[in-house]
């Protein structure tokens, strides 16, 4: 029983870091291209980005549960633990993550947000270009 806890702990970490990815990413390319970070423009960065808050925006538009969610509770329930009341690390975790709204609202912030997203690479867009090389 302790190693599914583990897993789910695990599984709740790796989401956590997702989310926290996706929402600090934006904070700082929105951050950066008011102070002019070049960093920001990174074309792989940018598109990482982009691709996991668009997985997030698909699953909403289809009501798709986030297949973290879901392996988290399948080995919580392992585990023997209620579904996100487990251990420590897992209560954390889900307390942060998880809100307290209609799932409605929950589908179109995710929505949202994948805009806002969406939008940066209008207003401060990513490099794509490959750099010119001089030659002597």
């Amino acid at each position: 029983m302790v190693v599914y806890r583990l897993l789910a702990d695990a599984v709740a970490v790796i989401h956590f870091a997702y989310v926290t990815f996706v929402v600090c990413g934006l904070l700082l390319i929105l951050l950066g291209s008011v102070r002019r970070w070049q960093w920001i423009r990174n074309r792989w960065f940018r598109v990482i980005h982009l691709i996991m808050i668009s997985i997030v925006a698909v699953e909403a538009v289809l009501n798709i549960t986030c297949p973290l969610t879901t392996l988290e509770k399948h080995w919580r329930v392992k585990a023997g633990d209620a579904v996100y009341a487990g251990s420590f690390v897992g209560d954390i975790v889900d307390s942060i993550l998880f809100i307290d709204a209609p799932e409605w609202a929950i589908r179109i912030a995710h929505i949202m947000f994948a805009l806002i997203v969406l939008s940066t690479f209008v207003l401060a867009p990513p490099k794509f270009s490959k750099p010119t090389t001089v030659s002597s």
